[in-house]
């Protein structure tokens, strides 16, 4: 898709003021290293050292071993109960997938298409970080997911990580992902609904907008939260939001035994690095990732996807 037609689709989608917003903070940050986003050092985006990583790993005896690791995809999990939860939405289920980096992860997608084929669910989330670098080229990327979407049950609702470009949006959304730049939309059943939202990329770009998502949700009623990044559940939890449903950390990708990560590159308390974990009474689950990142090696964190079923709080 010619550029000019990217741009006005996006003005057309989200705005001219957000679409112009997002593509200059890209042009002027995207490979930036240090400083911009929530966190000073971005690893992701130091490309000299990719080579290191991969030759220390090898001097260690464990390149081989981590490569296998990140191609050997799980099936997670997790029960959400909430006392605010319409009675026609228990056992509600969510498929969540985080991390794909689908262009540099291709064992690990092969092993997720297989994982997904024949999974009941109600509603498949994605929460960002579809392209393996963070600048530069996509349709790797978006061909990528297109094999993953090709095994997916709609609907489908996405939100971008600090690896994806804007102009990205159009694509997805031609492949059926329905796209929630701080945006929410009322998910109906049996004639009960709740509420899903989903933000900008948080921890790099900071286009993020909890005020603009949560605008049209009602007080009281049940909402859950799409964000690439963790990082933003203190401003979730404020909000009112009943879940928030993550990514971006991969758990650590390269941990230590018993998946002690050396890092989260993150700005957050290291609970909130990977699994279930609560704020202020708001559920939330940070998925480790389907793909990897930088290296696509995993030591001591195995990929994962994530079956969250809801469930409404009795005795309460």
């Amino acid at each position: 898709m010619q550029q000019d037609a990217v741009l006005a689709r996006l003005e057309a989608r989200l705005g001219r003021l957000h679409a112009r917003q997002r593509l200059g903070i890209e042009s002027d940050h995207e490979a930036q290293v240090f400083g911009q986003g929530l966190n000073f050092f971005h690893i992701e985006n130091w490309y000299s050292v990719h080579a290191v990583i991969r030759n220390t790993l090898r001097v260690a005896g464990l390149y081989g071993r981590g490569q296998r690791n990140a191609g050997r995809v799980r099936l997670r999990r997790n029960t959400i109960v909430s006392p605010r939860l319409p009675s026609a939405f228990a056992g509600f289920t969510i498929l969540h997938l985080s991390d794909l980096h689908a262009d540099m992860s291709q064992p690990a997608m092969a092993a997720l298409t297989e994982l997904v084929t024949g999974l009941d669910y109600d509603l498949c989330v994605l929460t960002g970080d579809y392209r393996g670098q963070t600048f530069g080229p996509y349709a790797a990327a978006l061909e990528g997911v297109a094999r993953v979407l090709a095994r997916l049950r709609r609907p489908v609702y996405g939100v971008l990580g600090n690896h994806d470009t804007i102009r990205m949006v159009p694509g997805l959304e031609d492949l059926g992902v329905r796209m929630l730049l701080n945006e929410a939309e009322p998910i109906l059943r049996a004639g009960a609904l709740i509420h899903l939202a989903g933000i900008d990329d948080a921890h790099f770009y900071r286009v993020d907008n909890i005020e603009k998502a949560a605008s049209g949700i009602p007080p009281g009623e049940f909402s859950l939260l799409l964000s690439h990044t963790p990082e933003i559940y203190r401003q979730a939890a404020h909000a009112g939001f009943d879940v928030l449903l993550a990514g971006h950390t991969h758990g650590g990708q390269i941990c230590l035994p018993g998946s002690i990560p050396i890092t989260l590159d993150s700005n957050l308390p290291r609970a909130l690095g990977a699994g279930a974990w609560r704020h202020h009474g708001m559920a939330g689950y940070t998925s480790v990732g389907a793909g990897s990142s930088v290296v696509a090696v995993r030591l001591n964190c195995p990929p994962e996807i994530t079956l969250h079923r809801l469930e409404l709080a009795t005795g309460q």
